[in-house]
């Protein structure tokens, strides 16, 4: 007998809108699939077999995140296809300043009503960033959840497992003074401080399709734009020279992120004038006269991503990175000191 129950479907939950879901994301979830990958859709897990040749000590590295408000943009817009790359960078992006390569990923998506047409540009999204980031997606779950969620609400979180050899992770314990710090451009807001953007912008009351000169585009447009995922460039740069350590500049941004990278009795001395400049967040910060140190302390600023290099590798890491094509710019030194970081 087939799956399906009235008195659910009565009650908001339709189980035949979560199969025909299913059935429109197999495609995008194909496109991910890695030679480790064991299993199709509709298991109770996701089956992966890691390639283990080469490691003497394999090591899992896991990381775990979600879009925050940035999902009310999507709302606002009605636009949906990106979100998922947002997800997954959060998860790949902070896997990979461990060492580690992204094996594969799982996500999350909780909606108040199943459009099964909206799951499938969501979860082909999601895809989109795990072919972007070269990990798998082995499952997930679609939770509908009427009275909880607005019937046009969703939230969407996920997970990423990784492996790296255990002589080959970076913890920042090969760091000295003299070291370099690489900068990677950011796609723009990328998916931290949405809050406080959400609240500088006024995009509940309808700014979202307003045309700014300064962005070329509207600010919905920009506020969009995914999170870039640096997995291939980095994890191709870490083969051909010795990155000491990664920095994934998130929520916090440079006052909480830089830290967690530096080993103890050093600094990370950071230039603000080497930091692109993106027209994104001198608008934030004019419109919403917000302190310096608070754009620092929330926002990327223009770098996604910082690399600690010696100075006798720091041409060849910029070169490898611009060919890998990322925007790359020398933002500092490692110096003695306890503060972790300072931008001066």
């Amino acid at each position: 007998m087939k799956s399906f129950s009235e008195s659910y479907k009565a009650a908001g939950v339709d189980v035949t809108a979560g199969y025909r879901a299913v059935e429109l994301m197999k495609s995008h979830v194909a496109r991910t699939t890695t030679p480790g990958v064991l299993s199709g859709l509709g298991g109770f897990g996701g089956l992966f077999c890691p390639d283990l040749s080469g490691m003497k000590e394999p090591v899992l590295v896991s990381g775990t995140d979600g879009v925050g408000t940035k999902l009310r943009l999507a709302f606002l817009m009605d636009q949906h296809d990106t979100i998922g790359i947002d997800c997954v960078a959060m998860c790949v992006n902070d896997v990979i300043c461990g060492g580690a390569q992204p094996l594969f990923f799982l996500d999350y998506l909780a909606v108040g009503k199943n459009h099964p047409e909206k799951i499938e540009k969501i979860v082909a999204g999601v895809a989109e960033g795990c072919v972007q980031s070269g990990c798998a997606l082995v499952g997930g779950e679609t939770a509908e959840m009427p009275g909880f969620y607005p019937e046009d609400e969703y939230d969407l979180a996920g997970f990423c497992v990784g492996m790296v050899d255990r002589s080959k992770i970076i913890d920042g314990s090969q760091m000295q003074p003299g070291d370099v710090i690489l900068g990677l451009a950011s796609s723009g807001v990328h998916s931290n401080g949405f809050s406080l953007v959400r609240k500088v912008f006024r995009l509940d009351f309808g700014n979202i399709g307003r045309h700014v000169d300064e962005l070329g585009k509207t600010l919905g447009e920009e506020l969009l734009t995914p999170t870039r995922i640096y997995v291939k460039s980095v994890l191709n740069l870490m083969k051909q020279c010795n990155v000491k350590a990664v920095s994934h500049i998130t929520g916090g941004g440079f006052y909480e992120n830089v830290p967690r990278m530096m080993k103890e009795g050093l600094t990370a001395k950071l230039e603000k004038a080497a930091l692109p400049s993106l027209p994104i967040f001198h608008l934030l910060q004019s419109v919403g006269n917000i302190p310096e140190h608070d754009m620092y302390n929330t926002f990327n600023m223009g770098i996604g991503m910082c690399l600690v290099v010696s100075p006798d590798e720091a041409d060849k890491a910029a070169t490898l990175l611009r060919e890998s094509g990322e925007r790359v710019s020398v933002i500092g030194r490692v110096e003695q000191g306890t503060e972790g970081v300072v931008l001066c």
